[in-house]
């Protein structure tokens, strides 16, 4: 499509993709939407991007990057049915993080019927300089239809200036803060002893004023810092991010392929195959007082956050969504107390790898800015991969990239192949949920 033109698109679920090649130099790209009434928004919960990833109607979500032959995508997924009456547009932007879009080669961005290989509407991005965020294109709609428009309007302060431009308020940057079932499971899944409980520590006037409303807490306004974890560079301090205390929560989301059935994926035959798609997020933990241990799905360890293992699962996920997915939560109120977490996830049912899988961690602490990673593409075998490992060394809690796919021998189950990987020594025994 050239620039300004137009096309009509189905009302229904679209996937938004934006794509670009691969290089040393190469800035990361960020995908974004903003949903606008009159051409702004309502507030910022109409800014769907990375550290706030889904609409509250449901209608766009950003479902995150694939990295694959040197080109990276970043996609969202825009259901056009769901869009509530009173939006008129929905602006599809792209940041750039560490430079301009001059060194981001073949940017472009492609509208798809979700599950379907055909395009609706391309546009190519060209002739980029100074440019560091882009309004792509949009969606906008007209007499009950809706059209896609190519934009490429560029802004040279950013993802802030973009935003800014369309009514959101951004939160400046923060000085970091001082450090202070019923289904049988494969066997060997299920610690056969769980460390031992210990406890936590507990945590006038005579004349009447005229009545005055009460004051409304101000809005939050949405932070655009994030720190995106590669294989150049794979940790980072949470101690020097301020990020200590509170709760730090740890999301999986992945693509589900069963609407890819008949391509020729390899997940998609698993899943023709198997059924829905299962994946348990999963973390070994070891104490400063010794105790190791699991929490998982398995066996109903989901641990807890007032008392050891200041670990908790919040539930067995099936659909992946970047709104949910498997979660973990971790207390860093008790982070001296931790020696080392590794935080993993397996196949439970659904497919024989993790082949064609794409999936998207994110570590987001109630303080300090959000941790996210995607995994690599995966060529072997594996039924387990571990995501993250987050050790206390030396006063320092540093958060490490992983993202190592594993591949455990012939009746050795997925969690006693990363204990061994891991060097964890733990003794196993048969788990179900």
């Amino acid at each position: 499509m050239p620039k300004g033109s137009n096309v009509p698109v189905p009302t229904t679920a679209l996937r938004v993709e934006l794509g670009w090649g691969t290089g040393a130099s190469v800035p990361d790209v960020d995908a974004s939407a903003l949903v606008l009434v009159g051409g702004k928004v309502r507030s910022d919960a109409d800014f769907v991007f990375y550290n706030q990833p889904a609409h509250s109607s449901g209608a766009v979500r950003h479902v995150g990057k694939r990295d694959s032959g040197g080109r990276v995508t970043d996609s969202l997924i825009v259901d056009l049915a769901r869009v509530e009456p009173a939006v008129e547009t929905v602006v599809l932007a792209a940041s750039a993080d560490g430079g301009t879009f001059a060194r981001v080669p073949g940017l472009y961005i492609e509208v798809r019927e979700e599950g379907r290989d055909t395009a609706v509407a391309r546009f190519d991005s060209t002739g980029a300089s100074v440019e560091t965020a882009f309004v792509l294109g949009e969606f906008y709609r007209r007499q009950g239809a809706w059209k896609f428009r190519a934009v490429g309007q560029g802004y040279d302060r950013g993802l802030a200036g973009l935003a800014t431009d369309f009514g959101i308020t951004v939160d400046e940057p923060q000085q970091p803060a001082a450090p202070a079932s019923t289904r049988p499971a494969p066997p060997q899944t299920r610690a056969a002893t769980p460390p031992p409980p210990a406890p936590s520590p507990a945590p006038a006037s005579s004349a009447p004023a005229p009545a005055r409303p009460a004051a409304q807490p101000p809005a939050r306004p949405v932070r655009l810092t994030k720190v995106t974890l590669t294989k150049a560079a794979p940790s980072v301090s949470l101690t020097k991010q301020g990020g200590t205390s509170g709760a730090l929560r740890v999301n999986l989301n992945w693509e589900t392929r069963k609407q890819f059935k008949g391509w020729g994926s390899k997940i998609g035959r698993a899943v023709a195959l198997h059924g829905d798609l299962d994946l348990d997020l999963c973390a070994l933990y070891e104490l400063t007082d010794g105790s190791k241990g699991v929490v998982q799905a398995l066996g109903n360890a989901y641990g807890a956050l007032d008392r050891p293992p200041f670990i908790h699962l919040d539930g067995d996920d099936r659909t992946g969504a970047v709104t949910s997915g498997e979660n973990l939560t971790v207390n860093l109120d008790q982070q001296r107390r931790f020696r080392r977490i590794l935080v993993f996830v397996t196949i439970y049912e659904g497919a024989r790898s993790f082949a064609d899988l794409h999936a998207t961690v994110t570590l987001s602490p109630q303080h300090g800015a959000p941790i996210d990673f995607s995994l690599d593409e995966c060529t072997v075998p594996s039924t387990v991969c571990a995501l993250a490992l987050i050790t206390h060394d030396g006063g320092d809690l540093i958060v490490q990239r992983e993202a190592r796919y594993l591949v455990p021998e012939r009746g050795v189950s997925p969690q006693r192949t990363v204990d061994h990987a891991y060097g964890w020594g733990m003794n196993w025994t048969p788990g179900r949920k």
